[in-house]
């Protein structure tokens, strides 16, 4: 998530955002007058069909299966691109608003979730995992909103961020498309599917994130600077 706040303080650092292809993407969408708040709902749009995707593939074999799980990958990356674009349009033609924060926020709270229950509605996952796991994101993202608003800055700490979470989904649909059949079926300990390894994976993850936050958030409200 890119904020569209007009403090590049509040910004998540993201380092893609030197590359010359996201600034002459940004520029290009500047020129064609695209505002940063139908960046954001694209991105909202591609991490709901990236979830739909990813539960057609038990519906499928073979090829098809491949690139099912190729296309949800994508289709996560293409919305991670999006929140990166939004605000980097937001700056760049100079629409930053407080509508844009809402835009900026909200889309992308609604854009993982989805991702993450439909890995939990795999063949032998587990439901709970999945709405556990969105649920954590979801908590993950308040506590860091609520610090900010509390005076303590934003704060983006933590090893399972949206970026960390979302690259290790990716992963997992890489995994799935090119990799041999047997490898996708391997038996992992306490009869885990990869599915529910990487949910788990992410559910201890956000917790560590959600106190690493807090004590940061805490830290900086006790010891302002």
């Amino acid at each position: 998530m890119t904020s569209q706040a007009s403090r590049p303080d509040d910004r998540r650092p993201i380092a893609s955002r030197k590359f010359l292809w996201v600034k002459a993407t940004t520029r290009w969408l500047v020129c064609q007058d695209i505002t940063p708040n139908s960046i954001s709902m694209a991105g909202l749009i591609f991490g709901g069909v990236a979830a739909g995707t990813i539960l057609l593939t038990p519906q499928f074999t073979g090829f098809a299966y491949r690139v099912l799980w190729f296309m949800a990958g994508a289709f996560v990356q293409l919305r991670l691109i999006c929140n990166m674009l939004d605000g980097m349009v937001a700056v760049e033609s100079g629409k930053t608003s407080r509508l844009g924060e809402l835009f900026n926020e909200i889309p992308d709270r609604l854009a993982d979730a989805p991702v993450l229950i439909a890995l939990g509605f795999l063949p032998n996952s587990s439901i709970h995992l999945g709405y556990t796991a969105a649920i954590l994101a979801v908590l993950v993202a308040y506590v860091r909103a609520v610090g900010g608003i509390a005076g303590a800055g934003q704060v983006f700490a933590g090893i399972m961020a949206k970026g960390p979470r979302m690259f290790f989904v990716t992963v997992l649909c890489l995994f799935n498309s090119l990799t041999p059949v047997s490898w996708i079926n391997i038996a992992l300990p306490f009869d885990l599917t990869s599915s529910t390894l990487l949910l788990t994976v992410i559910c201890v993850g956000c917790v560590i994130t959600l106190f690493t936050r807090l004590r940061l958030i805490i830290e900086n409200l006790e010891n302002p600077s």
